[in-house]
């Protein structure tokens, strides 16, 4: 009987033991898997062994490229396609030419297919590489354009690296052997050993997204990954970022001074201009015989695209006179639309050649003139002809930039007629050019009855530039352009009777008989004038002080750079005690 209970007992503690096996192994699984589970994905590195690996800065972008980077006779390229996505959004391939266009924030380089060279700037340079098509893919030198995008490309270890200049660099000096980890915890996989004494790269982190202690780093062979600050030492900063520096400190203040093209600049010697700091006289005019012709050719103009002065004698001493009264000088180009037909500017701003001879001309007259800048009222172009106007724009702005010469680019509103309004692509003007003008008038035109500039539309017009992803300009780069006239209209039966008679603000008090009503219109923040006179009815939508005060508020309200006016001549003292007052000049 006691040997059946004894056994009986050691069967229950056996049974007892396997029990506590079982969950101590089931312990040891879990836990395995929860390992597992934490440790696995700092393992998982999905590489790309067989091509070439592009780093750019502080990112392996290989599986995001279009194309796969080439190196050839140790010249690396890149597709155009890649560039464009990484270094120039307007990039192109100019047909016409067999040539490829490309531009930085001051260079503008020009490479033809298949020769060893390339233009910068205006001035030929002898490259190893070339442009190139390849499986019908355009091709770039990027390992010879380093000073056209300001980087620096590396190759190393099946790596290409490509560090941005223009950012922040900093180092450090590692203190004993490393291990570069794949992921910032001690159980991640090790991707590179360095030893000591070797130099990493450190990326700029913001604050927080790190574990406390680690840093992101770039090693000599474009490896990529976490270590703990504590083992580098003499960690530096080689290269501060480069920032942006607006031409202009504080509001822009811009009068437009108008003289035609046979006319002589004003001697305004003894006399200050009170509340500018920019002066834009009509210098330059794009002048091109007429040709009677149907269908213009490039040989037509090919001779005349080009920029006919108006300075003189005369304009020499208005330049000194601005400049030794502290005032900027920013003449205004133009394409005369009475000198030249839009079919004309067609033919020029749609060729590359072309459009290369207005540019020179403008790079030779600023640096001739000792221009501080240069305002482009280019206007009435085909809407068809707003792509090549923007090339027209790329190929201008980086080179004037080089010169420190300032650019800034007339514009209409964003909404209206296909040769007045849509011919502009203003997204890329306000991306390129340091200042795009909001020329807010007319609202209505000679043709059509009602106001020059009402406050709601130009607000309206505002919203539009700073908030249409298709007409977007920064508000730091939009300057309001405001006039200082307006327009008398003459009706009977409610009909326009011929063109209005224009009225400039300084005459605006007497062009108003005592007998006419006067009603303040909240919308548009002017006065609306009406009377009879010989049968006829008259109505003006007032310019005045009062009008002109609730406008240029808009600067400030919007964060503008500043306003600009046309024109002087038209102006009373008063309204640049307005304008002095809401400038802050």
């Amino acid at each position: 009987m006691k040997q059946e209970n004894d056994e009986e007992q050691r069967g229950i503690i056996r049974k007892i033991f396997g029990a506590i096996l079982k969950i101590i192994i089931i312990i040891v699984i879990l836990v395995g898997v929860s390992f597992t589970l934490r440790i696995a994905p700092n393992y998982v590195r999905n590489e790309i062994t067989d091509q070439t690996n592009l780093v750019i800065n502080f990112s392996n972008v290989t599986g995001k490229t279009k194309q796969d980077v080439l190196i050839d006779d140790n010249i690396i390229y890149l597709s155009l396609d890649d560039i464009k996505n990484y270094y120039d959004d307007n990039i192109y391939y100019d047909e016409q030419y067999n040539q490829i266009v490309t531009s930085s924030e001051t260079k503008l380089a020009v490479l033809k297919i298949d020769e060893n060279k390339m233009l910068v700037n205006g001035t030929t340079i002898k490259i190893k590489g070339c442009a190139k098509i390849q499986n019908d893919i355009y091709y770039l030198p990027i390992s010879e354009m380093e000073d056209i995008y300001n980087i620096k490309v590396t190759n190393a270890e099946n790596k290409v690296i490509i560090e941005s200049l223009d950012k922040k660099l900093t180092t450090g000096i590692a203190n004993k052997k490393l291990n570069i980890k794949y992921k910032t915890t001690f159980f991640s996989k090790t991707i590179e050993k360095i030893n000591e004494g070797d130099k990493l790269v450190i990326a700029e982190s913001e604050e927080n997204t790190l574990p406390e202690g680690w840093i992101k780093v770039r090693t000599q062979n474009g490896n990529i990954g976490y270590v703990e600050q504590k083992d580098l030492r003499d960690i530096k900063v080689e290269r501060e970022e480069k920032v942006y520096e607006k031409p202009i400190e504080g509001n822009i203040s811009l009068a437009w001074e108008y003289f035609s093209e046979y006319a002589k600049a004003p001697d305004n010697t003894g006399i200050e201009y009170n509340g500018v700091n920019i002066v834009s006289p009509s210098f330059f005019n794009l002048n091109l015989e007429d040709t009677e012709k149907e269908d213009i050719s490039k040989q037509d103009v090919i001779e005349q695209a080009d920029f006919i002065e108006n300075i003189g004698e005369e304009g020499i001493q208005y330049i000194n006179w601005a400049k030794e009264n502290g005032y900027k000088v920013w003449p205004k180009f133009t394409n005369d639309t009475l000198s030249t037909t839009i079919d004309e500017f067609s033919v020029i701003i749609n060729d590359y050649e072309l459009r290369n001879l207005m540019i020179n001309d403008i790079l030779n007259y600023a640096e001739e003139y000792d221009l501080d800048g240069i305002n482009l009222d280019f206007e009435y172009m085909y809407k068809n002809d707003n792509e090549a106007f923007s090339r027209f724009i790329i190929e201008l702005a980086p080179q004037l930039r080089n010169k420190g010469i300032c650019l800034s680019v007339d514009v209409t509103a964003p909404d209206g007629g296909d040769n007045w309004s849509l011919c502009y692509n203003r997204n890329i003007i306000g991306e390129l050019a340091d200042y795009v003008v909001f020329m807010a008038y007319d609202q209505y035109g000679t043709s059509s009855l009602g106001t020059t500039a009402g406050y709601n539309w130009i607000e309206n017009s505002i919203n539009k530039f700073l908030n249409n992803d298709t007409d977007k300009v920064p508000s730091e780069k939009l300057i309001l352009g405001l006039p200082f006239y307006t327009r008398l209209w003459k009706t009977k039966d409610g009909e326009v009777i011929g063109k209005p008679e224009v009225i400039f603000i300084k005459n605006i008090e007497e062009a108003i008989p005592d007998n006419a009503s006067k009603e303040w219109l909240e919308d548009l923040r002017q006065y609306y004038v009406q009377y009879e006179k010989d049968g006829y009815i008259y109505k003006m939508w007032v310019e005045d002080e009062d009008s002109f005060a609730e406008k240029i508020d808009l600067v400030e309200k919007y964060n503008l750079a500043g306003a600009a006016y046309w024109r002087k001549g038209f102006d009373s003292d008063s309204i640049w005690e307005i304008i002095k007052k809401s400038l802050n000049l």
